[in-house]
C-alpha cells in the first residue's frame, strides 16, 4: 500500500486528477483541468505528472461515458480513452477505467459527514440496504451501490440515456419536441445543466445559463420560476421511478454541479410530491431519504476505494 496511485475524475467539462497514498486520496494532490484546453485525457495526465513527478503503480479513472473493456468513449465530449495510451504516459502497471457514477458510488463510505446534506428525510435505513447515486451536471446518470462480503459492488449503468417518461402539458410538449434532436429523448436531455437551459428556452423563449435562471427565479421572475419548478418536479418523478426500479432503501444521493445548484429549491418547488406520487407504492418511496453530496473529490475517493478492493 506504499505505492502511489493516480486517480482521475473525467467529466464532460472538467477533469480532476489526484494521488492516493496508502490507498486513500491525498487531498493536497488534486488539480482541476478544463477539458476544452486539451485534446484528451493523456494530455491532462502528462501535464499533471509534470507538476507531481511521482511514478504511479496504478491508475483508476472514472469517465463520463460507457466503458468497454480497456477503452471508454465520453458521451458529451469527443474523447476516446484507451488504457494502453494511459499506461504509456504514466508507466503504471495497472490501469482501471470505470464509469464516473460508478466511482461516485464507490465513494459513499469514504465521505466526510459534513459533505453530505440531507434534503428529504426517510426511514432508518436497513443494514446493508442498497443505495443510489444520481449525477446531475453536463450530463446525467445513476449508479446503484450494493454492499457485499467482498466490499462495495457498483455495476455500471447508462440510465441517463434511458427515455424520459410520458408527461402531459408543457413538459409533455417539450419532450415531444426533442424528437428531432434526440431521437430517443433521454433523461439527460432535460435533467442536466444543458437540460435546464433547454427547458427554460422552450417554456420562455429565452436562452439563459442555469445560474442566470436561478438568479432570475430568486428575483421573482415568473418564467424562471416556472422553468425551475418544471425541472424540479420532473426530477422528482424520474427519481421516484428509479427508486421503484432499484429500491435504494439505504438512500439516494445527488451529486454534480447542477444537483448542487438546484438542491435548495427541491422541497419548496414540489420535488417531494412528485417523488412519492407512485400510487399504492408511495409508502415505500416515503421511506427513502434523499441527500446532496458536496465533496468535489468524491469520484477520486471512489477510484481509490476501487483500487483498494482490486489490488488489496
Amino acid at each position: 500500500m506504499a505505492d502511489a496511485w493516480l486517480l482521475a475524475d473525467v467529466g464532460g467539462t472538467t477533469t480532476r486528477v489526484g494521488l492516493a497514498r496508502g490507498g486513500r486520496l491525498d487531498p493536497g494532490s488534486t488539480d482541476s483541468f478544463r477539458n476544452a484546453a486539451f485534446s484528451g485525457l493523456s494530455k491532462i495526465i502528462d501535464q499533471y505528472l509534470a507538476r507531481h513527478p511521482i511514478p504511479p503503480s496504478a491508475l483508476c479513472a472514472g469517465v463520463a461515458g460507457p466503458v468497454r473493456g480497456s477503452t471508454a468513449q465520453l458521451t458529451n465530449l469527443d474523447w476516446f480513452i484507451d488504457s494502453a495510451d494511459l499506461a504509456k504516459v504514466t508507466g503504471a502497471q495497472d490501469i482501471h477505467l470505470i464509469n464516473d457514477l460508478t466511482a461516485q458510488g464507490y465513494a459513499l463510505d469514504d465521505l466526510a459527514p459534513d459533505t453530505v446534506t440531507p434534503l428529504v428525510t426517510g426511514a432508518t435505513p436497513p443494514p446493508g440496504g442498497a443505495r443510489m447515486v444520481m449525477g446531475l451536471g453536463t450530463g446525467s446518470n445513476i449508479a446503484v451501490v450494493h454492499r457485499t462480503p467482498q466490499g462495495l459492488f457498483v455495476p455500471p449503468a447508462e440510465a441517463g440515456h434511458s427515455s424520459l417518461p410520458h408527461s402531459d402539458g408543457a413538459i409533455g410538449a417539450l419532450i415531444a419536441s426533442l424528437e428531432g434532436k434526440d431521437a430517443h429523448r433521454p433523461l439527460e436531455a432535460l435533467l442536466s445543466g444543458p437540460g435546464l437551459v433547454r427547458l427554460h428556452a422552450h417554456l420562455s423563449g429565452d436562452t439563459l445559463t442555469p445560474a442566470q435562471i436561478i438568479t432570475a427565479h430568486l428575483a421573482g421572475d415568473a418564467g424562471a420560476c416556472a422553468s425551475l419548478t418544471a425541472f424540479v418536479r420532473l426530477l422528482g418523478s424520474v427519481l421516484g421511478d428509479l427508486a421503484l426500479n432499484h429500491l435504494p432503501m439505504g438512500g439516494i444521493y445527488l451529486i454534480g454541479g447542477t444537483a448542487r445548484a438546484v438542491a435548495p429549491f427541491l422541497l419548496p418547488l414540489g420535488f417531494a410530491e412528485t417523488f412519492t406520487a407512485k400510487g399504492p407504492y408511495r409508502h415505500i418511496i416515503r421511506e427513502i431519504s434523499v441527500s446532496l453530496i458536496t465533496d468535489d473529490n468524491a469520484a477520486l475517493r471512489g477510484c481509490a476505494r476501487h483500487l483498494r478492493q482490486c489490488l488489496g
